[in-house]
């Protein structure tokens, strides 16, 4: 087995001051069709594959680099997969210059991701959004439909600090 990995992407301070420039939708959809390497997804094996209104889809596949010491992927894994289109199904929702965090993340493990699973779908929806919260949800299944996991998220809504004068 080959041990090593190398991990390439695209400056994050450039992403993040698209992602305020633009609205949501559109920094999602840009980021798609330049095949924008984001750091977290690169560095996890995971990429976002489509966006909608108050949705996002990410398709992932661990490699033996997210391998606990027990021989499973590690969970913090699932949650990191997940955690991204929870975040980014409120993002299409946000106009440019509004921004969110994640306030409480709960994930679910249903069944484990081996070497022999391969490409994961992980889809997330607004489930609600209020001016400061959202409530989001994900699910991460196999080509096949079968469910691995499934997250909830709570987001607060960051708007941005009012200029004075």
């Amino acid at each position: 087995m080959d041990n090593t990995r190398t991990t390439t992407w695209d400056d994050p301070m450039d992403l993040a001051r698209r992602a305020r420039e633009l609205p949501g939708i559109d920094f999602l959809r840009r980021l798609i069709a330049e095949r924008r390497a984001v750091p977290i997804g690169a560095t996890l094996g995971f990429e976002l594959v489509e966006v909608g209104d108050g949705l996002a889809v990410f398709e992932a596949e661990a490699g033996p680099w997210a391998f606990n010491p027990i021989g499973s992927v590690h969970g913090g894994w699932y949650a990191a997969v997940l955690d991204a289109p929870l975040g980014c199904a409120l993002h299409t929702t946000l106009p440019a210059g509004v921004g969110y965090t994640t306030l409480e993340l709960k994930v679910n493990l249903v069944r484990g991701v081996g070497p022999e699973t391969g490409r994961l779908r992980a889809t997330g929806r607004v489930v609600h959004r209020g001016r400061r919260t959202a409530l989001t949800e994900a699910r991460m299944e196999d080509l096949a439909g079968r469910l691995y996991a499934f997250a909830t998220s709570t987001c607060l809504v960051l708007e941005p600090a009012p200029q004075p004068g």
